[in-house]
């Protein structure tokens, strides 16, 4: 990306996300915040001030700033996630349904947005809803291995193990088809 023409909070998400990466989370909070105090309607910074507070285990503040970012842009598909994420967490099952109902209205078939939404449905007990979700996300993106994963678990969980068996087969996940050969064992 071109520097003359970024916004400079462009670079500053990127040293956050540095930071993060390192798991300096300290000083990464420290630079979203003063970058707030600067950029209080930029909807990107509550996002990863929200981020590093679920790093940090501090899903109340992490909730009370994904708050401040979905109202500024209810739309976009990072606050979108960590609603989702946030809800999940906290075993709100219902909310994170509701969060990713929408999402996959605004942003439809995405892979990632109806995985979560799977998800979702099989850990409120809904499987077999769970489970067709999931296979349509695996449809749209056969190779994410966090799908394969997902579809795998909602397989096992309904008794299906040889789609189980067959799933990991054909995507080539040696470490799943040893887990369901201990099993067997």
């Amino acid at each position: 990306m071109n520097s003359w023409f970024s916004h400079p909070v462009e670079s500053v998400i990127e040293s956050i996300e540095s930071l993060k990466q390192e798991n300096r989370y300290n000083e990464a909070r420290d630079i979203a915040l003063q970058a707030l105090a600067r950029y209080t309607d930029d909807y990107r910074l509550y996002e990863e001030l929200a981020d590093i507070y679920l790093f940090e285990n501090n899903l109340e503040k992490a909730e009370e700033v994904i708050g401040y970012a979905r109202a500024l842009h209810p739309e976009s598909g990072t606050g979108t996630y960590l609603e989702w994420y946030i809800a999940v967490v906290r075993g709100d099952f219902e909310h994170a349904i509701e969060v990713l109902t929408h999402a996959n209205i605004v942003m439809p078939n995405n892979a990632e947005v109806i995985r979560n939404l799977g998800w979702a449905y099989v850990m409120k007990g809904e499987i077999p809803r769970g489970l067709a979700l999931l296979r349509r996300a695996h449809l749209l993106a056969p190779q994410e291995m966090m799908i394969v994963n997902d579809l795998w678990v909602a397989l096992m969980a309904s008794g299906l193990e040889e789609e189980a068996r067959d799933l990991f087969e054909k995507t080539g996940h040696t470490l799943g088809l040893n887990a369901i050969k201990a099993m067997d064992a």
